[in-house]
């Protein structure tokens, strides 16, 4: 049952342990792949209605929301990294990040509490779980996994690479990763440190 877009129905707890096993996998792979250092930025934006397989925005889960955050966020602290959670576009998109993250980036904080249906459940479950959570308008993060096509990339640093994964879904949801890289500069006689690519 969908009361406003909000899911009221009860999720089997062996369907919330698949997504969390899924999201982790997702957040490993991609981390891995991305050769990320400590301290560095994964932005992630999720669809808990995509990951229902209902149409995004129309079938919002806290219950997933929390499946599927408790899987990334297991991936970012074994490797270090900060996790911003993407809010939906009723909050333009805007970011929850930790508060470290925050200051260490030297980003501007906005007054913003996330909702289920007002920034989404996946933004609402990092607010509830960081321990000292704030919401900023724009980040550059280091790479991402959009899960459920909500659009993160305004969020990535300039030069974008795809980012090819054997976990293709979480839940119902079509997952995409990116992970960006150093710009190219100079002319054809210019000679680039490969390790960079």
């Amino acid at each position: 049952m969908s009361v406003n877009g909000l899911n009221k129905n009860e999720v089997l707890p062996e369907y919330l342990t698949q997504l969390t096993q899924e999201a982790y996998q997702a957040a490993k792979e991609l981390l891995d792949a991305a050769h990320l250092k400590e301290g560095n930025l994964l932005v992630v934006g999720c669809s808990t209605s995509e990951v229902a397989g209902e149409r995004i925005g129309s079938y919002s889960s806290p219950q997933m929301a929390d499946a599927v955050f408790t899987g990334i966020d297991q991936a970012v602290t074994e490797a270090k990294i900060f996790l911003a959670a993407q809010c939906c576009e009723h909050l333009n998109r805007a970011l929850i990040l930790e508060q470290s993250a925050v200051e260490k980036y030297g980003y501007e904080p906005v007054n913003v509490v996330p909702q289920p249906k007002a920034g989404g459940s996946f933004a609402t479950a990092a607010w509830h779980h960081f321990s000292a959570p704030v919401a900023v308008e724009h980040i550059r993060a280091h790479a991402g996994i959009d899960i459920g096509d909500t659009l993160i990339g305004m969020h990535l640093r300039d030069v974008a690479v795809p980012v090819r994964i054997t976990q293709k879904s979480i839940g119902s949801a079509h997952v995409v990763c990116a992970r960006t890289r150093y710009k190219f500069v100079g002319g054809e006689r210019a000679i680039y440190d490969e390790q960079l690519l």
